[in-house]
């Protein structure tokens, strides 16, 4: 038995599943999850020693590679100054007015510990702030496991959802109303339908979730425009996104594309915490004085704006912000992209693959799709064989066809050659054995 093989029996005794989150058990690909031991730069080392390039970056947050020597040292001080206060300090005002001079449309920030919460916390501002109940996800996109956002689609257009985990009774779901990701016409009937109840939609503009699928233009212009006729809120879970695809996150992608565009409030995550547990909310002005402890609308949380996690944060926002940053990530991750499309097309082998700034995808099909139904069907066999084969050759995937993966500052072109290597190798021997498969 194997290192990783005895720990992941051990860590089944006591945790359950063996996993803190569920798709670290690798149960979508099949075989024995990789414990990590630690990690440098754009690698990873199990606690067997094997060395892998890392494209999950702790699904995100690591957009400088690991251990980047300012953040470290910012860490190291800020754990020297104290773990935790209950009480406030100034570094959360300066990480607060940092994510608001990077995103226009936020003008204020509420600071919490998790995706999640952040999500959870934005919809009921939303709701508050509104005095409207319902509220609009998209199937494929994941906001955190709040009760109110574990959904599956209805059985017919403008339908309420349905809870997709146990515990989650079917009342607490009975006013959110899953669509289609990219579909106008259920947008439309479902405002047509709803609009004077609905409180907020929630999306992510690039799903994460569903490998990397991007909200079409046309779609998110229609969005924003029944949203403003309607009165609800247009809520960005930018908790992937957000300084990840680009400086201003997602929705300066599409500000760019739809002129006078902008969310009315945006849910950061991953990349502003830099590797620690933080998140948080925002938007203007008016809508979060409904926050206690100015409004109503109740919310609080005994670490938020942890010293050492802001400190953490704030040293990857100065970092990420210096000139050229992004047109260095952008293009190596374009690189990456390119490159195993190419050795797909060599291979014989259906792939197509997208990116912005660090944040890529890659499906094996013909074409790019476009809603989660799509993504779900294309080839899943083929997706877990690749995996493991570039796992096999020191290449770490995200393990499930369905998650989005993500390129650091640390990866070197020599990086992205050593992973085009190993998907050619890992390609071609998929094309010989497809015969054999028939």
């Amino acid at each position: 038995m194997s290192t990783n093989e005895e720990l992941f029996a051990r860590a089944q005794r006591v945790i359950p599943g063996g996993v803190n989150s569920p798709v670290r058990a690798f149960r979508a690909v099949g075989g024995t999850p990789r414990f990590i031991r630690r990690a440098q730069g754009p690698h990873i080392w199990d606690a067997e020693g094997r060395k892998y390039i890392d494209y999950i970056g702790s699904w995100g947050p690591m957009i400088l590679g690991h251990g980047h020597p300012a953040v470290l040292e910012a860490v190291q001080k800020a754990a020297l100054d104290g773990f935790s206060f209950g009480a406030p300090t100034e570094r959360e005002i300066e990480l607060a007015e940092a994510i608001i001079a990077l995103v226009p449309s936020v003008e204020q920030v509420r600071l919490v510990s998790s995706g999640t919460e952040a999500g959870m916390s934005a919809i009921r501002l939303a709701r508050g702030a509104t005095g409207r109940s319902k509220i609009v996800k998209f199937e494929g996109c994941y906001h955190g496991h709040a009760d109110a956002l574990l959904v599956k689609a209805g059985s017919g257009l403008a339908t309420f959802g349905h809870p997709t985990s146990a515990g989650v009774p079917p009342e607490v779901v009975q006013h959110t109303l899953v669509l289609e990701y990219n579909n106008v016409a259920q947008l439309e009937e479902a405002f047509a339908t709803h609009g004077p109840q609905i409180a907020c939609v929630m999306i992510e503009p690039i799903a994460g979730n569903m490998n990397f699928v991007r909200a079409s233009v046309p779609f998110m212009k229609r969005l924003r425009e029944l949203c403003t006729a309607h009165g609800a809120l247009l809520a960005f879970d930018e908790v992937m996104t957000g300084f990840r695809v680009a400086l201003g996150g997602a929705q300066s992608v599409y500000a760019k594309l739809i002129p006078g565009f902008r969310p009315d409030m945006s849910v950061f995550g991953k990349v502003i915490g830099g590797g620690m547990p933080l998140a948080a909310f925002g938007a203007s002005r008016d809508i979060m004085s409904q926050l206690a402890p100015l409004g109503p609308v109740y919310q609080a949380g005994t670490l938020s704006g942890n010293p050492v996690a802001t400190a953490c944060g704030l040293a990857t926002l100065r970092e990420i912000s210096k000139p050229g940053f992004f047109d260095t990530l952008s293009a190596r991750t374009r690189s990456l992209v390119e490159g195993l499309t190419a050795a797909a097309r060599q291979a014989g082998v259906p792939m197509v693959g997208d990116s912005e700034g660090g944040m890529f995808g890659f499906f094996f099909s013909d074409a790019l799709p476009q809603n989660y139904g799509v993504v779900m069907a294309t080839d899943k066999e083929r997706f877990n064989r690749f995996f493991h084969a570039m796992l096999d050759r020191g290449v770490y995937l995200a393990p499930a066809l369905y998650e989005a993966g993500f390129v650091s500052a640390a990866h070197t072109a020599d990086d992205i050659a050593a992973t085009v290597a190993a998907a050619s190798e890992a390609l071609a021997a998929e094309a010989a054995a497809a015969p054999k498969r028939g």
